[in-house]
C-alpha cells in the first residue's frame, strides 16, 4: 500500500499547489475528471459549472461519498515546497486532502466494483466555503435515489490516525445576517427634527443582548455577536442610514428557528419605537451539521478498526454538508490532520497538514461505503 499513498500524497501536494477559489474550480474539476477517468470510473452528466459528480457499481441501493474541493482567499504562509503557486489563494481549509481521500477511496472501490451490492455516487462539491455548493449540487437531482450519505472534514487539533465521531449536532448551525436602518437626517443640534438612526441601531444591538441571556437556556450553547456598524459620516449630522452585522450559531435545529424568528421580532418593533424603516437581508448559510441518530451509531461501530476512534467535540463552525443532511440521513465526522500543540487552525495562513492521515480518511469512506452497501441491501 505504500506505492498507493505515495500517490495520493503526491496528488495531494498538485492540488494544494493549484488552488481555486468557490465556485471557481474548473482546472480543479478538469484535473479531476481525469484523475477519475484515467480509473475508468464513469462521470455523471450534472450541468455543474465546477464540481462533478462520478459513480462506482450498479443498481441499489445508492449510497454517497462527498468531499469539498474549494479553497480560500488567502495569502499562504508555510514555506512549503508544495506551496500555492495562486498567491492570495491558499488550501487553508485542508480540501485538499479531502479531494485526494475521495480520489484513493474511488481508486480502491473501482478495484472491487464487480463485488460491490450496490451504487457508490462520488461527490466532488464545489463552493463550500461559501455555503452555495451543497444546494447546487442536490438541484442536480443526483441525489435524489441517495439512501445514505457519508463525509468529513479534517481537524488539525486531532492527531492523524484519530477519528471523532458523534450522534446529533456535529457543527453549528450559522445565521448571517445584515440589519440597515434608515431613519431621517437632521442637524445634530436638532434631533427632534429627524430619526435617529444610530439610536435605533444601538437600541436594536441592545435589546438583542437578552436574546441569548434571557430566552435560551444556560444548558444551550448559543453565541449572538454583532460584529460590524457603520453610520454617520460627521459629528455635527444625524445620520439618515446606517447597519449593522453579524451572525447567530448554535447546536439546536428547531432552537436555529426559533432564534431567527424572535431576532427579526426584535429589530421590527425596536424600529417601530423610533419611527425608523428596517431591513434584513439573511445570507445562504448551513444549519445544524446534524448527524442521523440512527446511522451515526452505525458507523461509529464500524470505524472502531479504521483509527483511534474518539467521541466528537462540536465545533462552532459551520459546514454545508449539513445541507444534504436535511434530506438525506448522512454521517460527518472529524479525521486527525496535525495534533502538534501548536498546529495552526483551520483558515490560518500556515495551515498544515500530516499526509499520513490518508491511512485514516481513506479507509473511513472505504469501509463505511461497504458496509452501507450491505446494511441497506438487506
Amino acid at each position: 500500500m505504500k506505492q498507493f499513498y505515495d500517490k495520493l500524497v503526491k496528488t495531494r501536494h498538485y492540488l494544494h499547489q493549484h488552488p481555486e477559489l468557490s465556485g471557481q474550480e474548473y482546472e480543479t474539476t478538469a484535473f479531476l475528471k481525469r484523475y477519475l477517468q484515467d480509473l475508468g470510473i464513469k462521470i455523471l452528466d450534472t450541468g455543474l459549472e465546477t464540481g462533478l459528480i462520478a459513480e462506482i457499481g450498479q443498481g441499489k441501493p445508492v449510497i454517497a461519498l462527498r468531499a469539498d474541493i474549494d479553497a480560500l482567499p488567502i495569502l499562504e504562509q508555510t514555506g512549503l515546497p508544495y506551496a500555492s503557486q495562486n498567491p492570495g489563494v491558499m488550501h487553508a481549509c485542508g480540501h485538499d486532502f479531502h479531494q485526494a481521500s475521495l480520489l484513493g477511496a474511488a481508486e480502491l472501490l473501482k478495484a472491487m466494483e464487480e463485488d460491490l451490492q450496490g451504487t457508490v455516487r462520488l461527490i466532488f462539491q464545489p463552493a463550500e466555503e461559501t455555503s452555495q455548493g451543497a444546494s447546487q449540487v442536490l438541484a442536480t437531482g443526483l441525489l435524489d435515489d441517495v439512501v445514505a450519505i457519508i463525509g468529513f472534514h479534517n481537524m488539525p487539533q486531532l492527531k492523524a490516525g484519530q477519528i471523532a465521531l458523534k450522534a446529533g449536532a456535529m457543527m453549528a448551525g450559522v445565521e448571517k445576517f445584515k440589519v440597515t436602518v434608515e431613519g431621517v437626517s437632521s442637524h445634530a443640534a436638532r434631533p427632534d427634527l429627524g430619526v435617529d438612526t444610530v439610536l435605533t441601531l444601538i437600541s436594536m444591538i441592545q435589546n438583542l443582548q437578552a436574546l441569548v441571556s434571557r430566552t435560551v437556556s444556560p444548558f444551550e450553547p448559543v453565541v449572538l455577536s454583532v460584529t460590524h456598524i457603520e453610520a454617520g459620516a460627521t459629528w455635527n449630522v444625524l445620520p439618515q442610514n446606517g447597519f449593522f452585522e453579524g451572525t447567530i450559531r448554535c447546536f439546536n435545529p428547531e432552537l436555529q428557528k426559533r432564534l431567527k424568528a424572535d431576532f427579526i421580532r426584535i429589530v421590527e418593533h425596536t424600529a417601530e419605537n423610533f419611527g425608523a424603516k428596517v431591513s434584513i437581508v439573511w445570507d445562504q448559510t448551513p444549519p445544524v451539521t446534524y448527524n442521523d441518530l440512527e446511522l451515526a451509531e452505525l458507523i461509529f461501530e464500524n470505524s472502531q478498526n479504521i483509527g483511534e476512534l474518539l467521541p466528537a467535540q462540536p465545533s462552532s463552525a459551520g459546514e454545508d454538508f449539513a445541507f444534504y443532511q436535511e434530506k438525506i440521513p448522512g454521517v460527518f465526522a472529524f479525521i486527525g490532520s496535525n495534533g502538534a500543540a501548536d498546529a495552526p487552525d483551520l483558515h490560518h495562513d500556515s495551515m498544515m497538514i500530516d499526509d499520513t492521515a490518508f491511512q485514516v480518511s481513506v479507509p473511513y469512506y472505504v469501509e463505511n461505503a461497504l458496509f452501507l452497501l450491505k446494511h441497506y441491501k438487506k
